[in-house]
């Protein structure tokens, strides 16, 4: 969410009435070349051992008796704590959203072992089933929740100012900040967005297969990665946004069910979906260039 660009902050940033800019030392400052590392845009490495978490959480509350709407907030609460916990590491600890990330990914997938004592939680309620194997339109209900959650983040991306300073962070950070954009609080709700948003992929899993385990959806993240990229190169080219990912989204889903289909070993649908990567990443960075 944060590792968009906004080219148009630059220009902005560059205008004589621009205070916080010209304080900060003037556009010969606001052009410098970042250091190496620095200016990075962060990456949440977490995402898909939070929605397995959330989902383990979900199921097991529900297993104890709990009503199935506390459940499902608890574990919408759960997700965004986590995503709050890794905006804290790298908004005001400044560690590496790398390190931070994947020191989260491995705490929370023994979370995830813990809550669910290392077994699979099944015969969970049918009112949470629906939600995951239900059908309006004959169209699955995850369909509509996907699209309901895009929608919100495309609005909140364009036309608001909290998804303007995420855009300007994500593009360049420095000049964010010394264009008046707090790029801490920027980063920290992106992050803690990131986990409620992951939360609830988790909870809708879990409701799809009617069960949770803290395995469950390992391979989110590959393709949640997989399909950043890929909207990256098909819409905007080079920076990442709501459409492009929902159509690399699509792209990866499509491809993923036709080598079912075909009767493509696993493995190699992994190795398929690497290249992807490699390809898409190698794509966007030549259209960086060009920009």
């Amino acid at each position: 969410m944060t590792t968009t660009r906004n080219p148009g902050l630059e220009d902005a940033a560059d205008a004589p009435g621009d205070q916080p800019a010209a304080a900060a030392g003037g556009p010969r400052r606001l052009h410098r070349r970042p250091r190496p590392g620095r200016d990075r845009p962060p990456f949440d490495l977490s995402v898909a051992a939070t929605s397995a978490l959330a989902g383990a959480v979900a199921a097991s509350l529900m297993l104890g008796g709990m009503p199935v709407a506390l459940a499902i907030l608890i574990a919408i609460i759960v997700g965004t704590l986590i995503g709050l916990a890794n905006g804290l590491l790298v908004a005001y600890l400044n560690l590496s959203a790398f390190v931070a990330t994947l020191a989260t990914l491995t705490s929370v997938t023994g979370l995830a072992f813990l809550v669910t004592n290392g077994t699979t939680l099944f015969n969970l309620p049918a009112e949470f089933n629906v939600l995951g194997q239900g059908r309006f339109l004959e169209i699955p209900l995850p369909v509509f929740f996907a699209i309901a959650i895009s929608l919100v983040l495309w609005f909140v991306l364009r036309y608001t100012t909290l998804g303007r300073r995420w855009y300007a962070t994500g593009g360049n950070a420095e000049v964010s900040r010394l264009s008046g954009v707090n790029v801490r609080v920027a980063r920290l709700t992106a992050f803690t967005v990131a986990g409620m948003v992951s939360a609830i992929g988790g909870i809708l899993l879990a409701a799809r297969l009617g069960s949770a385990s803290a395995v469950q959806g390992e391979d989110n993240l590959l393709f949640s990665v997989a399909a950043v990229f890929l909207g990256m190169t098909v819409i905007r080219s080079g920076a990442a946004n709501i459409v492009g990912t929902m159509v690399g989204v699509a792209i990866i889903g499509v491809m993923s069910n036709g080598l079912n289909i075909l009767g493509v070993n696993a493995y190699v649908q992994q190795v398929v979906t690497g290249l992807i990567i490699i390809a898409a990443v190698t794509l966007s960075s030549f259209k960086n260039r060009e920009r």
